[in-house]
């Protein structure tokens, strides 16, 4: 049920893209409730989720290499590699700028796949509000493992129903102790059983599993599988640096939260909510 201003939503979505109805059909037919503040909330959801997969996608499309932190490599026109396998962006290039090159130069760069969702997540944010916020709000950007500036505002569910745009993780826990790498694979979902994954492609979660259970110890009877686990980013505090946002403050942000039945607790840079 998709609850707006506390009321049953009632919105016409017929001219809406093919993505954005999807969402919205699951939610409203949903029996958990999605509360939004405004049809300009729920729409920036929209907006963001369908961003997040054109992303994913165009990552999948850009030529960029699966690699592990000790060979990681970039461009160096944007970004300085540090000792870690980490990519520090130049102080002469905007965020904007470093996070489009990766998807204009893909063959010139290479990473791991917690990092690969985190630029996937930057491009989706980057189209979907005004240039000038996103370099402000992350100036100084660095880009390594799940390493995430704080204005992303990643939140953490488990159990709970996930949608195109989500970051969901598959685990395998009895990997090979030389494939360490493949212990588990971030992905971005796609729709509904489509998966972006890095050094995988965008796939169903078969194929995921498959991939990942070549990685396991001799012998191994326990599959890689699919977590509970859905991480996405704070849609509502995102959305008011949109052209023409709503304006929400913190008082606002913090309400509808707590509407959500939300526990909030914080760990480092990533919120957690328990429903």
């Amino acid at each position: 049920m998709i609850l707006i201003g506390g009321q049953e939503s009632a919105l016409e979505a017929g001219t809406w893209s093919s993505l954005w109805q999807k969402i919205y059909i699951s939610q409203k037919n949903s029996p958990s409730k999605f509360r939004y503040l405004s049809p300009n909330h729920l729409q920036f959801e929209l907006k963001l989720r369908t961003a997040i997969v054109d992303a994913a996608k165009a990552l999948n499309r850009s030529g960029v290499q699966f690699e592990t932190f000790e060979d990681s490599h970039c461009n160096p026109r944007y970004w300085n590699l540090n000792s870690k396998g980490g990519f520090e962006l130049r102080e002469d290039v905007t965020p904007a700028e470093g996070i489009r090159d990766i998807f204009v130069n893909g063959p010139l760069y290479g990473f791991e796949c917690a990092t690969a969702m985190v630029i996937v997540l930057y491009k989706g944010v980057l189209d979907s509000i005004q240039e000038q916020d996103f370099n402000r709000l992350f100036a100084g950007l660095l880009l390594y493992d799940w390493h995430y500036d704080s204005d992303l505002r990643l939140i953490e569910k488990f159990g709970v129903e996930s949608f195109p745009g989500d970051v969901r993780y598959f685990k395998n826990p009895q990997v090979n102790p030389e494939h360490m790498e493949w212990q588990g694979e971030n992905t971005i979902k796609i729709e509904e059983d489509l998966y972006y994954g890095h050094g995988i492609g965008i796939v169903p979660s078969r194929a995921i599993i498959r991939e990942l259970n070549r990685k396991r110890i001799p012998g191994s009877t326990v599959s890689a599988y699919l977590t509970d686990q859905v991480i996405h980013p704070d849609f509502l505090y995102l959305s008011q640096f949109e052209a023409g946002g709503m304006g929400v403050g913190p008082d606002m942000i913090q309400q509808a939260f707590m509407q959500n039945g939300g526990i909030a607790s914080r760990i480092g840079r990533r919120r957690y909510l328990h429903i």
